[in-house]
């Protein structure tokens, strides 16, 4: 959906559905990629992704909900590692 002008004058935005499928497809990538590197940053972006796309009213729920589940186990990764070795980082 495209911006409207009302006869009003006044834009009125609407949230495009392929936009927040964008989102979900991009949040489950991100929270893949942040189990191997840059967690502590890719894993809340993965979250905040997720959600919007979900607020949205993605088609692509799944994938949004993938994205969701992989953001927080990114930040519970870097939480177990940083427990073992002491350290703010992790490496393999």
């Amino acid at each position: 959906m495209h911006l409207t002008a009302p006869a009003t004058g006044h834009a009125e935005a609407r949230p495009r559905p392929r936009d927040a499928d964008g989102m979900a497809v991009a949040s489950f990538i991100l929270g893949l990629l942040g189990l191997l590197v840059l967690n502590l940053v890719l894993g809340p972006v993965a979250i905040v992704l997720a959600g919007v796309s979900l607020w949205r009213g993605t088609r692509r729920r799944g994938r949004a909900y993938l994205g969701l589940a992989l953001g927080v186990t990114d930040l519970v990764v870097l939480a177990f590692t940083m427990q073992l070795t002491d350290t703010v980082s992790w490496s393999l």
